[in-house]
């Protein structure tokens, strides 16, 4: 690989950042100083270094992101703060989110570069579960419940999947897990039983949890959710 797009890729600065570290003699790869861009660079094998700091290169990143209730899940929007707007110091070129959440809507989100990743969690055959908790303007009631896990008409072709549903603490709060994503799907169904959501909050999808992440902070996957990515990657579902 070149020498600029691992530099890029690592997260060290963009394309044009790099050639400027290059060419002022602050890049070394294998104890030597480089100079030139298109170094090719053996990912598995040399040591690349900036400031004699190692540089360490991965294919594939992933990132537990507490999304808060004021951005869009886009690169780029000229009215709304976007996601990525939170990713301080990491180069955000390739990356994007699994999914999307509604500007209003909090919780977990796994952004990535790793497009088969994505395609495993939200294809509509991999029913990969995602649980929410919300609060709605009226109480919800045990008919309710019941309806939501049997599936409703959210005025698509089809009802919705079965779904499962407890209690919260509050008699107009609940969570709820379905195992599609169609658009507006939670918000839909509250609206299928005469009810209406107004604090949406996602706190798993799959195996990944949000836990105690703060809002509007980020974390680099643990070792077990590397495990879980790997499941997903390996599974023939």
């Amino acid at each position: 690989m070149r020498l600029d797009k691992y530099l890029s890729q690592a997260g060290v600065g963009t394309r044009s950042e790099v050639k400027k570290l290059i060419k002022h003699n602050r890049i070394k790869v294998n104890g030597t100083v480089i100079t030139d861009c298109g170094y090719g660079v053996i990912e598995s094998a040399d040591t690349v270094l900036f400031d004699d700091k190692t540089i360490s290169y991965e294919e594939f990143v992933y990132y537990i992101f507490h999304k808060p209730g004021d951005c869009v899940c886009a690169k780029e929007d000229r009215d709304n703060k976007t996601v990525f707007e939170y990713f301080k110091g990491v180069n955000i070129r390739d990356l994007f989110t699994v999914g999307r959440l509604d500007k209003d809507t909090e919780g977990l989100l796994i952004v990535t570069n790793d497009g088969d990743l994505s395609h495993r969690l939200l294809s509509p055959k991999k029913h990969v579960d995602k649980t929410y908790f919300l609060k709605c303007i009226e109480d919800v009631s045990d008919e309710d419940i019941k309806a939501l896990e049997n599936g409703v008409d959210i005025g698509d072709e089809k009802i919705t999947l079965p779904a499962k549903a407890s209690r919260g603490d509050e008699p107009n709060e609940i969570y709820l897990t379905i195992k599609e994503g169609r658009y507006h799907q939670v918000k839909r169904m509250l609206q299928a039983v005469g009810n209406e959501v107004i604090y949406l909050k996602r706190i798993t999808m799959g195996k990944f949890e949000l836990d105690d992440l703060p809002m509007g902070e980020y974390r680099l996957m643990n070792e077990r959710e590397l495990e879980y990515v790997a499941e997903y990657k390996g599974s023939n579902i």
